[in-house]
């Protein structure tokens, strides 16, 4: 707190008769965080400045200072915070105990009436206070001077600098409490409400309520006041009713704490059961005082239901899916009871209620699973809310320290089958008893709508489906017999869809080799046509001689002609003379209406 001397004094009176507002471009002090279980919390700090400042104040402020931790043997530090102040816009990086610290949270608030700034700052100081442990610490690399002007802060009594360490430990001997921190950076004069919300009383047993503020003086008395829900509190001889923030530490019962105050006072008797929330006053016709920090400690024995979707699993072409959950009782100070109702809901559908089945002690987790169905309508993405300790109509069974932190909510989409482009069906020759041979290589680039999905083909349904048997080689198929359907999966990173295309043959023309050396050397010994047999399958072959006479009739019964003759004068010949000789070729194909004549050269 600030001692304003004689020009302070005339400044503050002229403020009065102007009405012109005093404070401006603060933050308000809000919620920070919420920490619930075996826990207190302390103080430590120190002043930079040499005294009080105002009257005779030679306006030189140090930039490091000490003060010493203790914590007990039986008790493990959860939290330290760290808290540092000064005149001016601000210093943000400084030394704690010879480590570099950078501010990660800044404050900073206009005295309207003279426009000078002043400014706070904050770093989570944990880890480097769990590893130092107990003794001393000092803040240092705090540098204020440049602001020093004496015409502005020190004929103003306003220049100070500081530090503040706020520890929350942990402590089996201690009873359930809620801690809430609060900060910001608000100040007076004249007056200033802040209400503390998310509380949550149970018991006043041991209520307590810590502040960091910075600027006061211990001379100045003046219309200074603070009140907790309307009554005025204080903690004599240390911080009288009528001047709470007078440079006192209620942790040392220092009184030369020079413009800082870390401050706690009883409010057992300030407080009611069944509170959620609490209103500060502070007021002063004079000092100059500015509050940084606000802690309370509360009884507060009550779970805390909170629920995770941590999975899920979808289905191709589903809409029934897995959910992998976690209730948890983390920030609690009971248990919550076993049996407590958790709900699903999508597009606002109730679709699912499910219970805890164990008692979840404090800061105790629960995980499972369960299968849920969507609502019809459906179709793309969807957004699954899970809430904890809700029977399905919005309402609990279990009296929470937090009633609106029990949802969670997830999106998703539904695994469809992937697009994919219709595929032609194809024919080649008839090999033989409907056997032919196919090309369908390019098939995996023309079924694909997009070129990352995989193509794979297969000669049943079932395996496309399960995506096992594979055709391997795609660009020389035999089919064993057609027609023939082949199966195509297509598969994206989810799911695959199947589609297929037809093998079919048709009967070629056939092939004829129409020369034959009837020596029995196992070269052209026979008229081989290719592409005939077992392909027409009622095909007839005349063979003819140059005068018109056939000499030999065959079909898919009989061996191909050996140039022996059958038919005619030779019939009884071993082979026909060398020569030419005709054929006539009749296919019985509904492809081929005309048979196929043509010439052929017998030599012995």
């Amino acid at each position: 707190m600030a001692h304003f001397a004689a020009m302070k004094h005339f400044y503050h009176f002229m403020l009065l008769l102007l009405l012109v507002p005093v404070l401006s471009e603060a933050q308000d002090i809000a919620l920070y965080e919420q920490i619930n279980g075996q826990y207190d919390f302390l103080m430590i700090g120190n002043t930079m400045n040499l005294q009080e400042n105002g009257a005779n104040d030679p306006c030189l402020i140090n930039t490091s200072s000490s003060a010493a931790l203790f914590v007990n043997s039986t008790s493990t530090i959860h939290r330290a915070y760290l808290y540092w102040a000064g005149s001016g816009t601000g210093d943000f990086d400084v030394e704690f105990n010879g480590q570099p610290i950078t501010a990660s949270r800044t404050f900073s608030l206009i005295f309207s009436g003279t426009g000078l700034p002043f400014f706070s700052a904050f770093a989570d100081v944990t880890q480097q206070v769990l590893d130092t442990g107990n003794g001393p610490y000092t803040l240092s690399e705090l540098d204020v001077s440049p602001w020093l002007n004496p015409a502005q802060y020190c004929i103003n009594g306003t220049n100070f600098a500081g530090w503040a360490l706020l520890v929350v430990y942990e402590d089996p001997t201690l009873p359930l409490n809620q801690i809430n921190i609060y900060d910001g950076l608000q100040g007076v004069p004249d007056s200033i409400v802040i209400t503390l919300d998310s509380l949550n009383v149970i018991d006043d047993v041991g209520a307590k309520i810590g502040f960091i503020a910075w600027e006061g003086d211990r001379s100045i008395a003046n219309g200074e006041t603070l009140a907790i829900n309307g009554s005025i509190i204080g903690n004599p001889p240390l911080n009288p009713s009528n001047n709470a923030f007078n440079g006192t530490n209620s942790f040392t019962g220092s009184t030369t704490l020079y413009n800082m105050d870390l401050d706690v006072y009883d409010i057992q008797n300030n407080i009611s059961p069944g509170d959620t929330s609490a209103q500060i006053s502070l007021s002063s016709a004079q000092d100059f005082v500015m509050i940084n920090c606000i802690i309370t400690k509360l009884n507060s024995q009550l779970p805390d239901a909170t629920v995770v979707i941590n999975n899920i699993e979808r289905e191709c072409n589903s809409k029934t899916v897995v959910l992998d959950y976690t209730v948890y009782n983390v920030n609690s100070t009971d248990v919550l009871p076993a049996g407590t109702p958790v709900s699903v809901y999508c597009l606002d559908q109730l679709i699912s209620v499910f219970a805890t089945v164990s008692e979840l002690p404090v800061g105790g987790s629960e995980s499972g699973q369960i299968t849920v169905t969507l609502p019809a309508p459906v179709t793309d993405t969807f957004t699954l809310v899970m809430v904890a300790d809700d029977q399905g109509n919005g309402n609990g069974i279990v009296t929470e320290l937090q009633e609106d932190n029990n949802s969670y909510a997830i999106e998703s989409s539904l695994i469809t089958s992937p697009d994919f482009n219709e595929l032609a069906d194809l024919q080649s020759c008839n090999l033989g008893l409907s056997r032919g041979i196919f090309d369908f290589s390019n098939y995996d680039d023309l079924v694909k709508t997009d070129p990352l999905h995989s193509v794979t083909f297969h000669e049943t349904l079932e395996d496309a489906e399960a995506g096992l048997n594979d055709i391997i080689n795609t660009s020389a198929y035999e089919a064993q017999s057609t027609p023939k359907t082949i199966f195509v999966r297509v598969e994206n990173e989810y799911c695959y869809s199947v589609t297929s295309f037809n093998l079919t043959v048709r009967n070629c023309p056939p092939t004829v080799y129409n020369y034959i050396s009837a020596n029995n050397d196992g070269l052209n010994d026979h008229f081989f046509i290719d592409g005939l047999r077992d392909i027409f399958l009622n095909f007839k072959l005349e063979i003819y001689n140059r005068w018109g006479v056939k000499i030999w009739e065959g079909n898919n019964n009989t061996e191909d002609w050996d140039g022996r003759p059958t038919r005619g004068l030779l019939v009884d010949s071993d082979i026909a003379p060398d020569g030419t000789y005709y054929y006539i070729l009749y296919l019985n194909d509904p492809d081929y209406h005309q048979p196929l004549t043509g010439f052929l050269f017998l030599n012995r």
